[in-house]
């Protein structure tokens, strides 16, 4: 097979998804974008095959892709936009729960006909959506007019300061109306203990799920990913090549390898500098971005090799020394890509 290509061991990848799902009751996978890599309708079949009641979605355009394979109730996880014809239409289907978070979206839910399911976002340190703290209280008002499916918070990775910060906005929401708390980034155990310290010594843990993906869909030691060597030139110093003719700046190969933009390749999440050590990276690396020069993350005879130029739309041309054995048309060669902003042309399961 020629071009990017996924290598699952799905015997390995299934007991994963198994060992995950077992360590989160009420769990919630989340199948949004690119479906991880593997696209929206396999992770729905995969969700239905763990049991799972419902799953969660990014946006309203996902919905219908994933019912296909996935026979529960389906969550859309990026808040209600009463602008949008598809959002507003999906409000009135019982098996979808609609996010709402803020106060005027849900005044205008609770005046729809049907009683709309939703679960109100309470707004975290993320400052990213959700209904201030402060404000909860005038949640109730609105609240009977929707079938309430409860309260979502959705917590930064950092785990300084995360329980606390999940006990502080649970409080303030039970405080407002009993429900399911529904949790984004807080481990199954801190969960589990919030549940019952919520629930009080005498009384029932209080109702919880938890959204997870990345966790669940990407484990590392099930998966590998190989791109197709398309061509090999030798080239001279001071020969020019690609695109924008760059000069080489040695003698040795141009390989062509499968794998571009439309790939993913090149076009990788940006990551954050939390060390001196990885702030030293990003000042060298964005150095010598600026001085035309950029790592690739193709793997030739056990390194990585640099680019020549920035990655065309569906293959990239990395140099490799002429000192080194090429390596032959038609071979495969690993290549690191993040799932969550890939493409691949091909899953091959074994």
């Amino acid at each position: 097979m020629s071009g990017v290509t996924l290598r699952l061991n799905g015997e390995r990848w299934r007991e994963h998804l198994l060992t995950v799902a077992e360590a989160i009751p009420g769990i919630v996978p989340v199948i949004k974008g690119n479906g991880y890599g593997f696209g929206l309708r396999r992770l729905a079949e995969e969700s239905a095959t763990l049991g799972a009641d419902t799953v969660g979605v990014g946006m309203p355009s996902e919905v219908d892709v994933v019912r296909e394979a996935f026979p529960g109730d389906v969550v859309i996880l990026s808040p209600w936009d009463p602008s949008a014809e598809l959002a507003r239409k999906l409000t009135a289907d019982s098996s979808v729960i609609t996010t709402v978070s803020r106060l005027h979206d849900l005044e205008l839910l609770a005046g729809r006909d049907g009683r709309p399911r939703v679960v109100v976002e309470v707004l975290t340190s993320m400052q990213r959506h959700g209904i201030r703290p402060d404000d909860l209280a005038q949640v109730a008002a609105w609240l009977p007019g929707v079938r309430f499916e409860g309260w979502t918070i959705h917590l930064p990775l950092h785990a300084d300061g995360r329980y606390a910060e999940a006990e502080r906005l649970a409080r303030a929401a039970l405080a407002t109306a009993p429900g399911t708390l529904w949790f984004s980034h807080l481990p199954a155990e801190e969960t589990a203990a919030l549940a019952r310290q919520l629930g009080g010594a005498d009384a029932d843990p209080v109702p919880v799920r938890q959204r997870v993906g990345t966790r669940l869909w990407l484990d590392r030691a099930s998966r590998s990913t190989t791109a197709t060597v398309l061509d090999v030139h030798e080239i001279k110093r001071g020969e020019r090549a690609g695109y924008r003719q760059r000069v080489c700046p040695a003698d040795g190969w141009i390989v062509v390898v499968a794998g571009g933009t439309s790939h993913g390749i090149g076009m990788e999440a940006p990551t954050s500098a939390k060390t001196v050590r990885h702030r030293a990276i990003a000042f060298a690396t964005g150095s010598l971005a600026a001085a035309g020069l950029a790592l690739s993350p193709y793997t030739i005879n056990g390194k990585k090799r640099w680019f020549l130029e920035p990655p065309h739309m569906q293959s990239s041309q990395v140099f490799l020394p002429h000192k080194e054995r090429p390596p032959r048309i038609g071979q495969e060669v690993p290549v690191e890509l993040r799932l969550t902003t890939a493409t691949v042309d091909c899953i091959a399961w074994n």
